[in-house]
């Protein structure tokens, strides 16, 4: 397996999951309607309950294990399966399992469910509780800012460590360096390296659910033992992909240069804040993805799922699109694919009328993520009343601090005429001329 290729995979299988799910099996039925219609062979299902004594020809499981249907018919709701990590054969009854569910939208799913923003240190030793040895948050500093701190619980005591923000990196002990959080978190959960601890168990933020606990349980967290590379098959920008097999399936695998990247915008704003990111850095931001977009412009491609969440950030802090799972060159093309409603152009929504300028009408919400440091756009809103409101003629008002420019562009954007929202070759030039008056405003 090529270096890298194993340790990005796993951090991937999170981002991949939307497209194995589309790929796999949408729709979750009930297991009645599964007992009259039969599961097909390579079908794959999450055990409902533990059956550890199996009779002669039976398969063992605990519950939430990941079974492939191998035959059916075997008899009468009965199929013949193996067990995906084990490999296993046996067979199962239909009632204690069910089909492997599709992923769907949570907007409390947070790849940091441990990170509790700007909190006090006796407000962090207040939450963790009860006590228990190597149980942890990480908090924004509010002696430090542009700092974090990482507070664990060690013996009846909460230990506060510093984490600094320095060149771009994160450090405890000015030893060991980490792009971002996750990647920290990662380390210290398996070597105790500088701590007095290694971290055990994440305490998890008021409101907010792990994503990887939540895609484990849906059986969407993949085994890197069972994927086999093949051939190299294409290079992208942030790596090369290989052909590889899944579980009996083919697959695409991409290399991704991870030391290079520090992660999505919308966690990249979040974790960092006002006090390390100024107005300037986020018209960078918001130049760099124009950019990539009045290329696409001219190259005719609609990306349809422009969003922060699929904006990359490069270590010397280059915001970079990705994610063109949706990206279209017919336009016209009606897919039947789930959209992503607040970000989605009204005319996408309602007629499947893609284009440059509904693209443009995404950019704009984009730029409202990026001038409200990633807050979720439409805040308390749900997508019916997202959908009402905006054919209405309502729009988001402008993020606290924003430029009045900026967010008069964004107005552009939101333009319910297609027509009469602005071209991203327009959008870029007006962008180039604040950051040149921002930067000539910040040196005098």
């Amino acid at each position: 397996m090529p270096p890298g290729v194993k340790n990005v995979f796993r951090r991937s299988a999170l981002c991949c999951a939307r497209t194995w799910a589309t790929s796999v099996h949408r729709f979750w039925v009930t297991d009645s309607f599964l007992l009259q219609k039969g599961w097909s062979p390579g079908t794959q299902c999450v055990t409902k309950c533990d059956h550890s004594k199996p009779k002669p020809s039976e398969l063992a499981y605990r519950k939430g294990d990941m079974l492939t249907i191998i035959e059916a018919g075997v008899g009468k709701g009965v199929y013949r399966a193996q067990h995906n990590k084990t490999g296993e054969q046996g067979l199962i009854s239909a009632s204690n399992v069910r089909e492997r569910e599709a992923i769907r939208v949570d907007p409390s799913l947070s790849l940091m469910p441990w990170f509790h923003g700007k909190i006090s240190g006796p407000e962090a030793v207040n939450k963790l509780q009860p006590i228990e040895d190597g149980l942890f948050l990480v908090r924004e500093s509010i002696r430090h800012p542009g700092d974090y701190v990482l507070c664990v619980i060690v013996g009846q005591e909460v230990i506060h460590y510093r984490v600094i923000y320095k060149d771009n990196k994160l450090t405890i002990d000015n030893s060991k360096f980490f792009y971002n959080l996750i990647d920290m978190i990662e380390f210290y959960t398996k070597n105790q390296g500088a701590l007095a601890t290694t971290l055990q168990k994440p305490k998890e933020k008021a409101g907010a659910k792990s994503a990887e606990v939540e895609l484990s349980k849906a059986g969407w967290l993949l085994d890197i033992d069972k994927l086999a590379l093949g051939e190299r098959i294409g290079e992208g920008e942030f790596g090369a992909v290989y052909m590889g097999h899944y579980m009996g399936q083919r697959v695409a695998v991409k290399d991704i240069k991870s030391p290079h990247l520090v992660g999505n915008l919308v966690n990249f704003l979040r974790t960092r804040g006002r006090s390390v990111i100024d107005t300037g850095q986020l018209l960078r931001f918001a130049l760099d993805v124009c950019a990539g977009m009045e290329y696409l412009e001219s190259k005719k491609l609609v990306h349809r799922d422009l969003a922060a969440r699929n904006i990359l950030v490069s270590s010397d802090n280059v915001a970079k699109i990705s994610d063109f799972g949706l990206a279209q060159t017919n336009p016209k093309t009606s897919d039947n694919v789930k959209l992503p409603v607040k970000w989605t152009a009204p005319e996408a929504l309602k007629k499947e009328k893609f284009s440059t300028r509904s693209d443009v009408w995404s950019y704009g919400v984009l730029l409202w993520e990026t001038f409200s440091y990633g807050r979720q756009p439409y805040p308390k809103m749900s997508l019916k009343e997202v959908k009402e409101k905006v054919e209405q003629g309502y729009r988001m008002e402008a993020p606290e601090n924003c430029p009045t420019r900026i967010y008069a562009l964004m107005r552009t954007c939101w333009e319910m005429d297609p027509g009469k929202r602005p071209s991203f070759h327009k959008l870029r030039e007006k962008l180039e001329r604040e950051l040149s008056c921002y930067s000539t405003v910040t040196r005098s």
